[in-house]
């Protein structure tokens, strides 16, 4: 009697996945996400996107592994304590994906990322744990017309929401009052007082991380696939008696990122080492004159103190002022800082370039004429620039024409 051999073929690394009827790897693979925070709810997007197969990932954090991160973190080991969070889950996702194209930058999302980097993606992942960051995050999706998920997580509960205005609710649609109250309090401290103010570290497990983590990873991999998400809407996550719920946020119809956003032009002539005076002249030659070029982070422009009249230039974003230069080397009084938001014609500071006022490299200035503003992208730090797919930092440039006939 004749015997039969079975022969088991190996399956792809993705089969499982392309089995999936709406799967398209190839998709994920050309896939730009951007990830804002690299602990241990970065951790797990991160791992999720590695597995997944999604093409680039950029990773942004500022902290370095503690001791206490190796609890609850799924990507650091022992040995990458006093290190670069970024560096590191960046190194691990490698590991698990040798396919994966993952930059991390190190830096503060406030201060150091420039509004190029979110343009670049299709879609952002928050992974935050302050109020301040999530505000920032929210507005520069907003402002280059990109969704983001968020995602929060304390104990055994947590949240997941999306965001896509204006076409949905955003994230400051979601604020309560209170939540307003916390955050201008904060924002009207001295920058001394807010250096000061050191959050206790959130209470987290590793398993609420890796729920909330890879519902993150999973509404944003049904939104690249064009699938419903949870845009507009939220899942509450209650892990102690399983009262989870979903809600969907009404939009604020006083929220300021409602309104169609201005239309923003890649400039690879540009870069954060460009005179701004350059700028402001192909921002008048565009928009047929100009009225200012306007700045969307807080800088600060000079100090001074009240008590001996004492000023000094800083040109710094806010969250990277040394303690040190805010203290009046005359007197020893803290000095007050003046902002700067906008630059007008004839400034001295046309002069300078965006880095030297201290705008972060890939950033986008705006210009204004009247009511009519245009956002001109710093595109030549681009550091893909001729490699990776520019084609989302070149969306809606000739909406323009048809904004200024």
């Amino acid at each position: 009697m004749p015997t039969t051999t079975s022969i088991k073929t190996q399956e792809g690394r993705f089969a499982r996945l392309e089995a999936i009827e709406w799967w398209n790897q190839d998709l994920l693979a050309r896939s730009q996400v951007l990830v804002i925070g690299a602990g241990a709810l970065g951790n797990e997007v991160i791992k999720n996107l590695a597995m997944l197969g999604v093409g680039h990932v950029v990773v942004v954090d500022m902290d370095s592994v503690e001791t206490s991160n190796l609890s609850r973190s799924v990507l650091f080991r022992e040995g990458n304590e006093g290190q670069p969070k970024a560096v590191c889950a960046a190194a691990a996702a490698r590991n698990i994906y040798s396919g994966i194209e993952i930059t991390p930058v190190v830096g503060n999302v406030l201060a150091n990322v420039g509004l190029g980097y979110f343009r670049w993606a299709d879609v952002i992942i928050g992974a935050l744990d302050n109020r301040e960051a999530r505000v920032f995050v929210n507005a520069a999706c907003a402002r280059v017309r990109r969704p983001w998920f968020d995602g929060g997580i304390e104990v055994l509960q947590g949240v997941v929401r999306g965001f896509s205005p204006p076409a949905t609710a955003c994230y400051e649609c979601t604020m309560s009052r209170v939540d307003w109250d916390l955050l201008n309090k904060r924002r009207s401290c001295s920058l001394l007082a807010r250096r000061a103010a050191v959050e206790r570290g959130t209470p987290t497990t590793p398993t609420t991380a890796s729920v909330i983590g890879a519902m993150q990873v999973a509404e944003a991999i049904k939104h690249l696939h064009g699938l419903p998400s949870l845009l507009g809407k939220g899942f509450v996550f209650e892990g102690a008696e399983h009262t989870s719920y979903s809600v969907t946020y009404p939009t604020n119809p006083e929220c300021p990122w409602h309104e169609e956003a201005p239309v923003v032009e890649s400039h690879s002539e540009f870069s954060s080492d460009t005179p701004l005076s350059v700028v402001w002249e192909a921002a008048a030659e565009r928009l047929g004159g100009l009225d200012s070029i306007e700045f969307a982070r807080e800088l600060v422009e000079k100090v001074e103190c009240s008590a001996c009249g004492y000023v000094a230039a800083i040109l710094q974003p806010a969250e990277m002022i040394e303690a040190e230069r805010l203290k009046c080397p005359s007197c020893g009084m803290e000095c007050a800082p003046l902002f700067l938001h906008s630059i007008s014609t004839g400034s001295e500071l046309l002069a300078s370039t965006p880095r030297e006022i201290g705008l972060p490299a890939w950033d986008i200035v705006w210009a204004r004429r009247g009511e009519t503003y245009a956002g001109f992208e710093l595109t030549g730090d681009n550091p893909w620039r001729g490699g990776q797919d520019e084609s989302n930092s070149r969306r809606g440039e000739h909406a323009l024409e048809k904004q200024l006939s």
